[in-house]
């Protein structure tokens, strides 16, 4: 099992660019430059806890070495940081004018928190508006390295939302509410791993098959144009030349100059538009194991349930068929079925709604982040990089788990800011980690494992 389900899992992730690189993109500017073009995408470093955290982001600007400025978000856009743990989803794109730059400035407002009580069960979820130093509040961060941004050329801005970092704890653990933002910004270029989108999903808007294109309504009110070609892998089924609407896709891939996206990958998860998304709180089964009920929170929907974002759901089950996973499809059943759905894993149910009321008929299993702390003294090397190593959570993960979590590593796995397994072999003292890949069942233990694309040693604070 787990031999195939490392070769799907990384058929699947090595095509997302599912790690993160350094940018080392170099230019000269000419007497009279060109307008340019940057593009920004957020991921975030969390608290086990917190499912949910939204943040406004009023404004972003990027400063120049010489005093001038560019606005990459001028319109308020409402983030969820928390979805995009290991995770990287388009905020932006426009036009600036080249130049280099060397900070970014933030205006940010209206956090929301939901966390989930791991002390009830099933785990219960709670809500908080948070509260900044000020509002709305403005926060300037240095890049590492300055971004050099050529004439008509393409650059990226990498934001990371510190969850863990910027959300406060009392003395017991428990989130008080209060929000002194932490982000961490850098330069990245459409090619660099960490510039690729790994997490775009939304309803496909327009299909033009005879240009290799399509449109997607995504996520913070955007459409974009995404384009295909021969390389571009397409789930089961799927090509270019029968999508049309309605249907709920996800895509991975790079941005171009023209601001559309170049797909690596693209699956058609749904080919109706009315879905739930979120976290699995609890599963109730059958004598035989199978999933009748799944309580979750909920952090997407489509159009006609989108009352329930932010909101616990129990939906029945019980008539559901098809379960796929990411990217593999319905090929991946034996991995992920009505017998392996799990506390903690990031899953999508699509299906119809009539009537007011909502009948699932596909369950995906998506992929998602686990944030923890290393378990010295438990990693197992079969090859290189191939083994495992265990990974304590305090949230729905280790809850799941009842104890700390197996994450499984493959050649291909990306490491960043860690040199592979033997790093962590020789680590004797616990260290946070942040994997990305998927949550699944293991069938000899019963108890979910990570089956890991990234596995990260998140970025301290500035």
């Amino acid at each position: 099992m787990k031999r195939f389900l490392g070769f799907a899992l990384l058929c699947a992730l090595s095509m997302m660019g599912l790690g993160c690189g350094s940018s080392n993109s170099t230019s000269s500017q000419g007497s009279n430059p060109q307008p340019a073009s940057v593009f920004m995408t957020g991921e975030d470093a969390p608290l086990a806890s917190v499912v949910g955290f939204k943040v406004t982001l009023n404004s972003v600007t990027l400063n120049g070495q010489d005093g001038s400025t560019a606005t990459v978000i001028s319109t308020p856009v409402t983030v969820d940081f928390a979805r995009l743990l290991g995770l990287r989803s388009p905020l932006a794109f426009t036009s600036v004018p080249a130049d280099t730059y060397i900070s970014a400035t933030f205006v940010l407002a209206n956090p929301a928190i939901s966390y989930v009580d791991m002390t009830q069960n099933p785990p219960a979820l709670n809500t908080i508006n948070g509260t900044l130093p000020q509002s709305p509040y403005t926060l300037k961060v240095n890049f590492p390295q300055p971004m050099v941004v050529s004439s008509n050329g393409l650059a990226g801005l990498k934001m990371e939302m510190d969850i863990r970092q910027s959300v406060a704890v009392d003395g017991s653990g428990q989130i008080t509410g209060v929000v002194n933002p932490v982000i961490h910004v850098k330069a990245t270029k459409p090619s660099d791993p960490d510039g690729q989108v790994t997490d775009l999903m939304g309803g496909l808007a327009s299909v033009n098959a005879a240009g290799n294109s399509f449109v997607i309504q995504g996520p913070y009110g955007h459409q974009l144009t995404v384009n295909v070609n021969g390389s571009t892998q397409f789930n089961s089924g799927w090509s270019i030349n029968n999508l049309a609407t309605p249907a709920i896709v996800a895509v991975q891939g790079a941005f171009q100059a023209d601001g559309s996206l170049m797909a690596s990958s693209v699956e058609v998860i749904s080919a109706a538009q009315s879905f739930l998304s979120g976290r699995v709180l609890a599963v109730t089964n059958n004598p035989s194991g199978q999933a009748q009920q799944i309580t979750m929170w909920v952090g997407e929907t489509g159009a006609d349930l989108v009352a329930d974002v932010d909101t616990i759901q129990t939906i029945n089950v019980s008539q559901v068929s098809t379960y796929d996973i990411c990217f593999l499809g319905a090929v991946a059943g034996s991995m992920f079925s009505d017998t392996s759905v799990e506390v903690g894993q990031r899953i999508f149910i699509g299906g119809s709604f009539a009537g007011g009321t909502f009948t699932p008929t596909m369950i995906s299993l998506r992929l998602q982040g686990v944030y923890g702390t290393f378990v010295p003294a438990s990693v197992t090397i079969t090859d290189g990089n191939a083994g495992s190593f265990q990974l304590s959570n305090n949230g729905l993960v280790g809850y799941s788990a009842g104890g700390p979590v197996t994450v499984n590593t493959y050649p291909l796995t990306y490491f960043f800011d860690l040199t592979g397994l033997n790093q962590l072999q020789s680590t004797t003292t616990p260290i946070p980690l942040i994997t990305g890949g998927l949550l699944l069942k293991d069938p000899v233990s019963g108890n979910p494992e990570v089956y890991a694309g990234l596995v990260a040693d998140p970025p301290q604070s500035d």
